[in-house]
């Protein structure tokens, strides 16, 4: 593995973009009434986070050739998604959570029924911003990053990993088969459509979409294995979300099977997998390099 430029800060790209997604994604949503619901949307998409699959987005479409103005809607767009997925999540009949973020959860403020519905919106908000918003890229290139979205929230994607992660729950028998399965869908998927649509909106041709594919598929993974080794090593106050629940509620987990050694490492092997794959792309490549080494090594 070829060292990073020194020059390169990862923490300035990181803060730099993420303050332009912050400013757009205040910008993206109306205000209008009634305003309680408006006000439960705002609630949750500006409630922080790494903003890490809108970066993903920004960084793989540069890498593809295009720039970042191409791709802040969908960059967005991505980021209202999975906030939508943050919120239905915590409700009680899902994973039943009340600390999100470093705040109470959507529902616990606004109740049951706003959460839902702000979701609801923000989902339907995501792909009217990609389809009204994005600029200097051809229409065809625009429907084929909608598909790539729409795909990645479907059974296919989050939803599938959602419904085997909830009916796996309190079972001892769940497989590191199933438990795969549950987070290349749950988690990963939508990671990989922030590197794909990237690259599609930039234009990138089928071998370096596969390049780009294999390096999604491998930092998902490894996203999910450092969050299980975080629910155990971490605190609250770190993570900004309630910690603990996976071992109260009997969910299988990486350090479940391997310990938090082991998991590390096996993540480690995946943000490995995930660099070699884009070292075809010289310099060029090194912000996701480095944002490959920050889900490995992060802390929150």
């Amino acid at each position: 593995m070829k060292p990073l430029q020194k020059n390169f800060n990862l923490l300035t790209y990181l803060y730099e973009r993420k303050e332009i997604v912050e400013d757009t994604l205040n910008k993206s949503i109306p205000r209008g009434n009634p305003t309680f619901i408006y006000d439960s949307i705002r609630y949750s998409l500006s409630a922080g986070g790494k903003r890490i699959r809108p970066i993903l987005c920004l960084a793989s479409c540069e890498l593809a050739g295009g720039t970042m103005e191409m791709a802040l809607p969908t960059a967005c767009a991505l980021e209202m998604i999975h906030t939508m997925s943050l919120i239905h999540d915590d409700l009680p009949a899902m994973d039943n959570d009340s600390y999100r973020r470093g705040k109470p959860t959507n529902h616990i403020i606004y109740g049951e029924d706003l959460a839902i519905l702000a979701g609801d919106a923000l989902l339907a908000y995501a792909f009217e911003f990609i389809a009204t918003q994005t600029k200097n890229v051809s229409p065809e290139l625009i429907v084929k990053v909608i598909a790539q979205v729409a795909h990645s929230v479907t059974t296919s994607g989050l939803v599938g990993g959602q419904i085997i992660d909830l009916s796996s729950e309190g079972k001892s028998d769940t497989t590191l088969e199933t438990l795969n399965f549950i987070h290349i869908h749950k988690t990963g998927a939508l990671l990989e459509a922030a590197v794909l649509s990237g690259a599609l909106l930039a234009g990138a041709k089928e071998k370096d979409m596969n390049r780009f594919l294999r390096y999604a598929q491998n930092i998902g993974l490894a996203f999910q294995i450092i969050d299980d080794v975080l629910d155990i090593i971490s605190t609250e106050e770190k993570l900004g979300k309630s910690i603990g629940k996976d071992l109260k509620t009997q969910k299988a987990t990486y350090p479940s099977f391997w310990g938090v050694e082991e998991s590390i490492k096996q993540a480690e092997l995946l943000v490995d997998e995930a660099k070699e794959e884009i070292l075809y792309f010289d310099t060029k490549a090194i912000p996701l390099i480095a944002i490959a080494d920050f889900i490995v090594n992060r802390n929150n």
